[in-house]
Parts: structure tokens; C-alpha cells; sequence
């Protein structure tokens, strides 16, 4: 290599030249308006979210996927919507299993359970059965002190029938 087209006095640099309103090229205005920049953002989000796809975007896919004859066109219909080989066989499998829920988005995540139109009723009424085991124990506990008290002063007690006990 010749060292002097190394020297930097050997590259002629051009100033940057910038283009004013009335230079614009009308054409490439209306094509590029907007649109803020000609490649997607390359930042990541902080947390990934997953896609959902409707079941009418999986019907027309499935469709265009049928309508694929030539070698690659699946392929090309992959990369354009940005879907994964095993999505499509999911989605065929589904459809031909005939299951219209399969062809929608599911909800993730534990599945809740029925609520018994009745576990209301039910929860209240052994709450009040324990607050009447209560309140029953208290009172049995009170006529044991009666008793015990009648016994001390010599106080004959009327049984139930009406009968004095001594």
C-alpha cells in the first residue's frame, strides 16, 4: 500500500448538505408521512407480553395457509406475520378437531370455580349454628349455677312438669 493514500490530507471531505422545505420531493413526503422512522424501535420492552390472536385472524391465516401451493409461499407467510410453524399446526389441529374455542384466545392462568348458588346460605347458617352452640353453653352454664345456689340456700327447684324436687 502507497502510505500516501493513508495521509489524511489525501480524503476530500464533502460538507453535509441539508435539504430545505421547497427542495422536498413531493412524491417521497406523501410516502413517508407518517411513518416517524423506516425501522421498527429496537428497544425491548421491560416485560414481554403475549400475543392474543382473535379467531377470525386464525380462520383467515388457515385459509391463506390452505391456498399455499408453491414451495416456500408457506414460509413467506410465516415471516410476514410473524408466526411460528407450530402455532399453524396447532390451529389446524383445532380446527380439524372442530373445536370453535380452540380457534380463540384462552384465558391463562388457574381456572376459577363455580360459585354454589347455596355455599352463601350454607356459610351463614353454620355461623349461626356455632353462635347458638354458644349461646347454648352459656346457658347451661348459668342453670348449673342455679342449681348449685338452690342447693346452698335449701331452695326447692320446679322440675318441668310442674313438680317440686327436692
Amino acid at each position: 500500500m502507497n502510505s500516501m493514500a493513508l495521509a489524511p490530507e489525501a480524503v476530500a471531505v464533502e460538507p453535509i448538505r441539508t435539504i430545505g422545505q421547497d427542495e422536498r420531493d413531493p412524491e417521497c413526503e406523501r410516502i413517508t408521512s407518517g411513518f416517524t422512522s423506516l425501522h421498527p424501535d429496537p428497544e425491548v420492552p421491560e416485560k414481554a407480553r403475549r400475543r392474543k390472536f382473535s379467531a377470525a385472524y386464525k380462520r383467515r391465516i388457515l385459509q391463506e395457509l390452505d391456498a399455499c401451493t408453491k414451495p416456500g409461499e408457506v414460509g413467506a407467510l410465516l415471516r410476514r406475520e410473524g408466526l411460528y410453524s407450530s402455532t399453524l399446526t396447532r390451529w389446524r389441529r383445532a380446527r380439524e378437531a372442530g373445536e370453535l374455542e380452540g380457534l380463540s384466545p384462552k384465558k391463562r392462568g388457574r381456572r376459577s370455580r363455580e360459585r354454589d348458588p347455596l355455599a352463601g346460605e350454607v356459610e351463614e347458617l353454620k355461623r349461626e349454628n356455632v353462635r347458638l352452640q354458644q349461646r347454648l353453653k352459656q346457658a347451661e352454664k348459668v342453670i348449673e349455677v342455679q342449681k348449685k345456689v338452690s342447693e346452698i340456700l335449701g331452695i326447692p327447684l320446679e322440675s318441668e312438669n310442674g313438680d317440686e324436687t327436692s
